[in-house]
């Protein structure tokens, strides 16, 4: 028989909950059982008038649809609340009924305005809490990485800087040879947002206006331990210290071992790491030879901080620049010395070689990475698929290859929700497997009882 459904709908009443109308397995439903935000409202409490104005809407409220978003990969405002006027599951998570009004999309915005960007941190550092709770996270080996986040503006929006006319009018000049495109003289500035800087993750690919993510991502379930957002032009190694340093004490748990690509393969990194206690599996790249006698030739003395040339002679420290120092040897030295067509440069009577501040601990970095056992490059692996996976899935599934708002507060905010709900997703996960595991050994052991029942003679007590 050919059935035909009434489409009008016309019910009087409903009763029940709108969460017998979400299935089990609906991520909103899955996080639902792990998120935990009775603390907030006394956390934002003094942002807000006590007995003037108007109701606001409740922050747990806020934050939940927003969490929603990022869950979902909804993560424009106008967007999202499109989305929960007909999304069921979205209501019944942020706790709106069928027949309440939602917000307006502008106040998410003025939420974010006011709370700032460190009570989204604080949002965060509470879910990596309840993680390291569960024991899902330790702390103990890390993955650390950074990537590019393109910056929501267009490329008619970027202008070069006029270096060279700023400086004239300041009664400078500005040499030539000098103005060259390796300078940064030329880099293009965005002024619909300033934040955001010109950068590129490849040497073949076009600068963009973009902003850099800094994470750090536990090794056990890949539960993120930091995140941090600076302009694109930052470097990484610049950041790590830190970022391993606001790790532990989050955590509350020394990092016994942290891995990183080449991009972190400096000398202030692998020293830094070292007076932690950290072992460092981070790839040391070779040194450049820029010279027919090369850096590596010479014997660095760190316990009389001298310098020795291939054929002994002293060279000493002299002069500072940023990250090191100067070594000179005596024009004397080298006035009768074989290889001094080869080693000096044009023009020059003595040697002349920078020296980085830790350039011994980059050195046994160096002869570690190439004695590094089966755990150092397995453990290389896993930072493969464990941390830029992280940023692969904060991209393709949460929103995040692009930034939504402008500005660098909104987009470390974004940086956090997102953070929070693929932490919220790994700890719903692992409690999921343990109730289902706990279920089977429930029912193991029924069965065994009726068996022995069974076999005594004895009917299995029914529930």
């Amino acid at each position: 028989m050919l059935g035909r459904k009434d489409r009008s709908q016309l019910e009087l009443f409903i009763t029940g909950s709108l969460r017998e109308l979400v299935p089990d397995d609906h991520v909103l439903a899955r996080v639902d059982r792990v998120l935990d935000l009775s603390w907030l409202h006394e956390e934002v409490a003094d942002l807000y008038c006590i007995d003037n104005g108007r109701p606001g809407i409740d922050p747990e409220a806020a934050v939940r649809l927003m969490l929603a978003g990022f869950l979902l990969g909804i993560v424009h405002d106008r967007r999202l609340m499109r989305e929960a006027q007909v999304n069921l599951a979205i209501r019944w998570f942020t706790g709106y009924a069928l027949h309440e009004t939602l917000p307006d999309h502008s106040t998410l915005t003025r939420i974010r305005q006011r709370w700032g960007a460190q009570r989204f941190r604080r949002i965060f550092e509470r879910s990596v809490q309840a993680c390291v709770a569960a024991r899902i996270a330790k702390g103990e080996i890390v993955h650390v990485d950074a990537s590019l986040i393109r910056a929501d503006v267009s490329w008619e929006s970027l202008a070069s800087r006029h270096v060279e006319a700023v400086d004239e009018a300041n009664g400078e000049r500005v040499q030539a040879s000098k103005a060259s495109r390796s300078t940064g003289k030329f880099k293009k500035v965005c002024t619909t947002d300033p934040d955001a800087t010109m950068a590129t993750n490849g040497r073949n690919r076009r600068l963009e206006p973009a902003y850099k993510q800094h994470a750090v991502v536990d090794d056990l379930r890949g539960v993120v331990l930091d995140v941090e957002v600076t302009t694109g032009e930052v470097n990484e190694g610049q950041v790590i210290v830190e970022r391993l340093d606001a790790t532990m004490a989050l955590t509350g748990t020394a990092i016994a071992i942290a891995t990183a690509d080449a991009g972190y393969a400096y000398g202030k990194v692998f020293g830094a790491l070292e007076r932690r206690g950290i072992d460092a599996v981070i790839p040391a790249k070779a040194e450049p030879i820029r010279s027919k006698v090369p850096l590596r030739r010479f014997r660095y003395d760190a316990r009389h901080d001298i310098l020795k040339c291939p054929r002994g002679r002293v060279l000493r420290p002299t002069r500072r620049i940023e990250h090191g120092r100067f070594f000179y040897s005596r024009a004397a030295d080298c006035a009768g010395c074989d290889i001094a067509s080869l080693c000096l440069s044009k023009g020059r009577a003595n040697k002349a070689v920078v020296v980085s501040d830790e350039h011994p601990a980059l050195l046994r970095a160096r002869r570690r990475r190439e004695k590094w056992s089966e755990e150092d490059r397995r453990l290389y692996q896993r930072h493969r698929w464990r941390s830029e996976g992280f940023h692969g899935e904060a991209k393709a599934w949460h929103g995040l290859a692009r930034a939504v708002r402008r500005g660098l507060a909104n987009m470390k905010i974004q940086a956090y929700l997102t953070a929070v709900a693929i932490n919220l997703k790994r700890l719903a996960a692992a409690i999921l497997a343990l109730l289902r595991l706990w279920s089977r050994h429930i029912l193991q052991n029924r069965a065994i009882l009726a068996g022995f029942g069974g076999q005594q003679g004895i009917a299995p007590v029914s529930r």
